[in-house]
């Protein structure tokens, strides 16, 4: 299972962004989803320093085996999970 959160909607809203990254890792690893695609966008690399900031938090990691940066698609991120 393959899970996705596009961010495109709510680059600019950070409450958002933080609940919508806190709930789809909560929904990986309540389905056991191997992968959460997530899709900050290309855009100034802000949102995806953001995102890679929440990722690294420690008890967001501890949820997570390892992040893949797409190597063809700058901003798109995946998120690896060990259940």
């Amino acid at each position: 299972m393959k899970l996705k959160l596009d961010l495109h909607d709510i680059f600019n809203k950070g409450r958002d962004i933080d609940r919508a990254l806190s709930d789809i890792m909560e929904e990986a690893v309540r389905k056991k989803a191997k992968t959460v695609e997530i899709i900050p966008g290309k855009g100034s690399g802000q949102l995806k320093k953001r995102v890679l900031r929440f990722l690294d938090q420690k008890e967001i990691k501890q949820l997570y085996h390892r992040v893949e940066k797409d190597s063809k698609n700058f901003g798109r991120l995946f998120v690896h999970f060990k259940h």
